[in-house]
């Protein structure tokens, strides 16, 4: 890291001359600025010096340590995502939902001339139609046995008649609801439906096209590619490789922050969800699954990502709390942050620092939690206290 150094002459100068400069474009005209008390390690302003305002501080925040900037891969989440085919054979006549689509479930997607759906409709209505008769039928039958007119054999054949035209009636009715028909309903045309609500990403689907149900099974990827992919993009799958030095900061549960060049400066959140039972023996490495919120859906699934995988905060205890990296300085060998212990009033600190990570720095001794430190304006305050250096 490479932090303001406070022993060179001529930075102090410079830093003692600019807040002379600073402090006295600010005065009224006329009046010299406030002079600082020294006491000690302590520098003091009174209330309204006008260098407070090149002083300003943030409070430090407690850490959590992560495994930072491992490398991960958005995908789709296939606990929401659906591929569809179609259960029928036909040419395509229309074409209902593009890429990027939003779609309810139930919403039409396609529609297809099928000589499949037109039979299974066929069935149903014949079948409807033989269990009519059957159940006339049957009537006639006990009727005529009630008048002594019909043998009990008879209504035993016609019952058994009528029984087994309702068993095929059910099945024809059952395959025409699997096709998405309706038993009672005239519609000529199968239409192919989203089983869920959310977003079509892909279609490889055309008007005029020709499909059958098994070409999923084909031996060529333009023949099994599904016809609409719909996946719900409010969350997407991240695929980690983690070094095996990780695994021991690594497990489901854990949060996780998510950046992408795409949104510099912007954290998306999420959690780890599962750990690969092995490693790669190619790679060494191991695959770590999470889930991430992508609200707006401006995460794209197949983006490279850098992820930090923060550590569970019970097992943090000593990693100290987080600064801007411009508070602080270094006097060989020592390296040093100021504290606003009241209004106008600022005290130097020795620290223990970490490796500066994204404009911030780790104080692991030295600063407590919330205490507020001076984000810049270090070196100016060090001028004030030891200009003799």
């Amino acid at each position: 890291m490479n932090r303001p150094t406070a022993n060179l002459p001529r930075l102090l100068l410079w830093s003692a001359a600019a807040l002379a400069a600073g402090c006295s474009r600010l005065a009224p005209t006329g009046e010299a600025p406030p002079a600082a008390t020294v006491t000690g390690e302590t520098v003091s302003y009174p209330a309204g010096a006008p260098q407070l305002a090149y002083l300003p501080v943030q409070p430090a925040v407690a850490r959590t340590l992560a495994v930072a900037h491992l490398t991960g891969r958005l995908y789709l989440d296939d606990d929401h995502t659906v591929r569809v085919f179609t259960p029928v054979a036909g040419q395509v006549t229309a074409v209902h939902a593009d890429v990027g689509a939003e779609v309810e479930a139930g919403a039409p997607l396609a529609e297809i001339n099928s000589p499949d759906y037109d039979q299974a409709r066929a069935d149903a209505r014949s079948a409807e139609a033989t269990l009519a008769a059957a159940d006339k039928a049957f009537a006639r039958e006990q009727d005529l046995l009630q008048h002594g007119a019909a043998a009990a054999k008879d209504v035993e054949a016609a019952e058994a008649a009528y029984r087994a035209a309702s068993a095929e009636r059910d099945r024809a009715d059952g395959r025409l609801r699997l096709y998405g028909g309706d038993p009672a309903g005239n519609q000529a045309i199968y239409t192919l439906r989203s089983p869920l609500k959310g977003t079509v990403a892909e279609r490889s689907i055309n008007p005029g096209q020709e499909v059958r149900a098994d070409q999923m099974l084909a031996n060529a990827t333009n023949l099994f590619a599904p016809l609409f992919v719909i996946s719900d993009l409010d969350r997407l799958w991240l695929q980690v490789d983690a070094a095996e030095a990780d695994l021991g900061s690594l497990q489901a549960g854990l949060a996780v922050r998510i950046h992408s060049d795409a949104y510099p400066g912007e954290v998306f959140g999420g959690k780890l969800t599962n750990i690969a039972p092995e490693l790669d023996p190619t790679t060494r490495a191991v695959r770590v699954r999470g889930v991430v919120d992508n609200p707006g859906h401006r995460l794209k699934a197949e983006m490279y990502v850098s992820v930090d995988v923060v550590r569970d905060e019970a097992k943090v205890a000593g990693a100290g709390v987080e600064v801007p990296a411009r508070a602080a300085f270094r006097i060989d060998p020592q390296d040093y942050v100021f504290v606003q212990l009241a209004p106008g009033k600022f005290e130097r600190r020795a620290v223990t620092l970490g490796p500066e990570q994204d404009g911030r720095v780790p104080v692991l001794a030295g600063v407590r939690a919330g205490e507020p430190v001076v984000a810049e304006g270090a070196l100016l305050l060090e001028a004030v206290l030891q200009p003799a250096d």
